[in-house]
């Protein structure tokens, strides 16, 4: 048995079914051992695209997503996705072929040191430099990247070491037990709470990692506290739900912004810094914070909690609840804001100009796909309208690259999710700038057999820099490009395209696309213009007084 033999060994062990990359020479001889492995190799068309299809894996199973990459210019392309999901809190292992070590201490064709430059992305970069050392790498890797919080780590395998006999076999797994919060700090937490006014929760995607999402419902319902979600807690209280008042995070002030406005209470459950910065709610330190997560909180000068509570979040949650009386107390303030919201989002509904306004594309998304579908957000200015408009009643059923926030993620991350839940509709938005980044994965959708609907926000442009362009200078600039025909390039590809040309045509088109067996695009003109005007609207938010 030779490292590479072992590596594959301890990979299945650790209950790897899938390996996303791209052959090269430097690691041909762990291709060679997964030829007889129960792993299936995915071979993908950029390195990029393998990363971004194991940071969504890890992120919908929490199990670390795999992806493989030669050395030199594999590796570099393989970097942006492993950022992602570091930032992103996604289990991801990745792992790199590199030049022999007796090369390693000269000038050598590709050669990099891998080690240093994966670790300011990672949480832990090793080359693996004693075949038998394979199987302890193995398993810590896995264990560090899927410890909460969850992330990226790298595992570098030089090509002579991959060749040399190994031994050892794969480590026991070991599940760890649940760790719960102090006594102390869950009656700290409910006198917090039991004597605040206008309280209001803030969640974030530890609680969805947590699958805290019933614990957090009947929390908040109990209690009759509001509930903001960011960007990445989309769904884990669901959409209907009469306290939900949705999405936290755009840039620009909105209807929630006036509770934050208004609270004596942040309630921070499986909130993470990077999803939404607290200076941008809470600018002066002065919202007295609850956090509630399974990690300690994060030092930022105006995210400073008076209590933590430290440990299983539903456990937390549960437990503050029976320790906490707000049945003396009247409605918090931000529950006030819930039919302005609804009113914002129901005007759409019956829009019929064209372009299509971005609010009336994601009102129909909504409505046309279901409880369970999956919708993957590429980043652009339709990430900003998806993120305010398209709500989730279940968690992990809208995926947002919003740590790292990485254009090209949507088609590659679509082909994950897809694996994942194979009986589920999943939809790729993207702009037509993201599309063109990782559109070559397409092939790798339909060689899988994967179906999905791509649907494209088409501008012309990188919308979002325009809209940033003209709010700081008034004009924009260095923006614009051309497209290929996106129906005529699906169709080259064997796939199905379409393109919407009247508002009305919309739906049907949506409907058709999702019931297709192989991938479908859709061509949908935008009217950006929206951007703007959502800014203006936005500056000249006046909240209630009372």
């Amino acid at each position: 048995m030779n490292t590479a033999e072992l590596l594959i060994q301890c990979l299945e062990n650790e209950g790897v079914k899938y390996i996303f990359g791209l052959p090269g020479e430097e690691n041909l001889h762990i291709l060679e051992a997964l030829k007889d492995s129960s792993i299936e190799f995915v071979t993908c068309r950029h390195e990029q695209g393998a990363a971004f299809m194991a940071d969504v894996y890890g992120r919908l199973t929490g199990q670390a997503g795999v992806c493989l990459s030669t050395l030199g210019p594999g590796a570099t392309n393989l970097m942006t996705g492993v950022a992602d999901a570091n930032l992103d809190g996604a289990p991801l292992v990745a792992i790199t072929g590199q030049v022999s070590t007796e090369r390693m201490h000269i000038e050598s064709h590709q050669y990099l040191d891998l080690v240093a430059m994966f670790a300011p992305v990672t949480q832990w970069s090793k080359q693996i430099v004693q075949p038998d050392s394979t199987a302890e790498i193995v398993r810590k890797a896995f264990k560090v990247a899927q410890t909460e919080k969850p992330g990226a780590v790298h595992i570098d395998v030089p090509e002579n070491v991959a060749a040399m006999p190994a031994k050892g076999h794969p480590l026991r797994k070991n599940d760890l037990d649940r760790v719960f919060a102090s006594f102390h700090s869950l009656d700290e937490a409910a006198a917090a709470l039991a004597k605040a006014e206008n309280p209001l929760i803030l969640v974030g995607n530890g609680a969805i990692r947590a699958q805290a999402a019933a614990a957090l419902t009947e929390f908040a319902t109990q209690l009759n506290l509001p509930v903001a979600n960011t960007f990445m807690g989309k769904g884990v209280i669901p959409y209907t739900h009469p306290l939900a008042l949705w999405a936290v995070g755009l840039q620009q002030r909105d209807y929630i912004s006036c509770g934050f406005d208004r609270t004596d209470l942040v309630i921070a459950i499986g909130y993470d810094l990077i999803e939404y910065s607290p200076k941008k709610w809470n600018p002066t330190g002065d919202i007295p914070i609850l956090h509630i997560s399974a990690t300690p909180a994060e030092i930022d000068s105006s995210y400073m909690p008076q209590v933590e509570v430290v440990g299983d979040i539903s456990d937390s949650l549960q437990e503050i609840l029976k320790r906490c009386d707000r049945s003396s107390k009247p409605n918090p303030y931000a529950l006030s804001l819930r039919p302005d919201i609804l009113a914002d989002y129901e005007q759409y509904a019956r829009d019929d100009g064209f372009p299509i306004r971005p609010q009336k594309l994601i009102y129909d998304l909504r409505h046309v796909l279901d409880d369970e579908d999956i919708l993957i957000s590429d980043v652009g200015a339709h990430k900003m309208w998806i993120a305010r408009h398209y709500h989730c009643s279940l968690p992990n059923t809208c995926l947002i690259s919003n740590g790292f926030a990485a254009m090209g993620i949507a088609i590659p991350g679509a082909i994950a999710a897809k694996l994942v839940h194979p009986n589920r509709r999943i939809v790729a938005a993207t702009g037509d700038g993201g599309f063109m980044m990782n559109m070559q994965e397409l092939e790798t959708a339909l060689r899988l057999k994967t179906p999905f609907v791509t649907l494209i926000f088409n501008d012309g442009g990188y919308g979002l820099i325009e809209w940033k362009q003209m709010q700081h200078f008034g004009s924009s600039s260095f923006i614009k490009f051309s497209n290929p025909d996106f129906v005529k390039l699906a169709e080259s590809m064997g796939l199905k395209g379409y393109r919407v040309t009247k508002s009305e045509d919309l739906l049907p088109i949506l409907k058709e696309a999702l019931v297709q067996d192989l991938p479908a695009v859709i061509d949908c003109p935008i009217d950006y213009r929206e951007n703007l005007l959502f800014s203006q609207k936005s500056g000249s938010l006046a909240c209630q007084t009372e």
